[in-house]
Parts: C-alpha cells; structure tokens; sequence
C-alpha cells in the first residue's frame, strides 16, 4: 500500500476540517454537531508535542488521513495518559490505512515516557473496535447513552493499550 506518513503541517488543515466535516454531518464517530474550519483544525495545532504527535496520511500528495494523541485529561497523575484518534477520508476506508496511521502513531509515542493510550469509540463501531484490537487494544469500559447525536442516544466504549 502507498502513502506517506508525516508529522502535520499547517497546509494540511483545510484537508482535515474537510475529512472531520464529513464525519461530523454523516457519522457518530464524533460527537461534533457543527462543521469545523481550517482555522479551526489550525488552532488544534498548538497542542502537539512529542507526546502529542499528529500524523497526516497522504496519498496522491494530498492528505486522506489523519491520528493524532492528545492528554487524556489535565491533572499531572494522568501525563503518562494520552488519548488517540484517527479519521479518515471516507473514500478511503478500508484497505488498512487507520492502521498504518495509528501503528506510526504508536510508534511515535512509544519512544517517549507515555505509558497509556487509551481510545473512546462511539458504538457501534465494528471497524474502529476491530482496528484497536488488532493493534493490542483491549475494551476496558462502556458508557452507556452519554452521546446524543442524530436525535438518538450513543453509548461510548473504551479501549486501552498498556505500552
């Protein structure tokens, strides 16, 4: 399979707000309700660090993907605690392109002190669980009925790898 995998660049955000823009208006794997700009995905930049990577997939040159690792929550005991996400272009599901992103992605934070990933899932998700589980994820929780999206209720389940 073919594609680049790079660390993000300030072109790449009118790229993503369009891969996240789908996702919010057709999916419940974000809980995002109005549609993002390439402001927007730009302002998100300043979070990345070493411990919080960005990757950008690219194919053909232009960006069909990306993952990123975020804190999992703002009190010191959890800095060794990151969140991931990764989305792709929906014409471009399939064919394991989540998971090379999301393997680069871990390999990334693996050379740092991180020591848990941990994944939220909107359910149900068979890809999105069976991308985790294939990379060593395991189900750890489920919240039930805390999303409300598309005039409905989703639960939300979460997947932890231990590095």
């Amino acid at each position: 399979m073919s594609g680049l995998i790079r660390h993000v660049i300030p072109a790449d955000a009118e790229a993503m707000a369009g891969i996240y823009n789908w996702c919010i208006t057709n999916t419940l794997i974000t809980f995002e309700e109005e549609p993002v700009t390439g402001d927007d995905m730009s302002a998100h930049f300043a979070m990345v660090t070493d411990e919080n990577p960005w990757l950008v997939l690219l194919e053909d040159g232009k960006p069909i993907g990306y993952a990123y690792a975020i804190d999992w929550k703002a009190r010191s005991a959890y800095r060794f605690s990151k969140e991931t996400t990764v989305y792709l272009h929906h014409e471009y599901y399939g064919g394991g392109r989540g998971t090379r992103l999301m393997k680069a992605l871990i390999d990334e934070i693996r050379k740092t002190p991180i020591h848990v990933l941990i994944a939220g899932v909107a359910l149900p998700n068979e890809a999105s669980v069976a991308l985790h589980e294939k990379l060593g994820f395991r189900k750890i929780g489920q919240f039930e009925e805390v999303g409300s999206k598309f005039g409905g209720k989703v639960d939300v389940g979460y997947w932890q790898l231990i590095l």
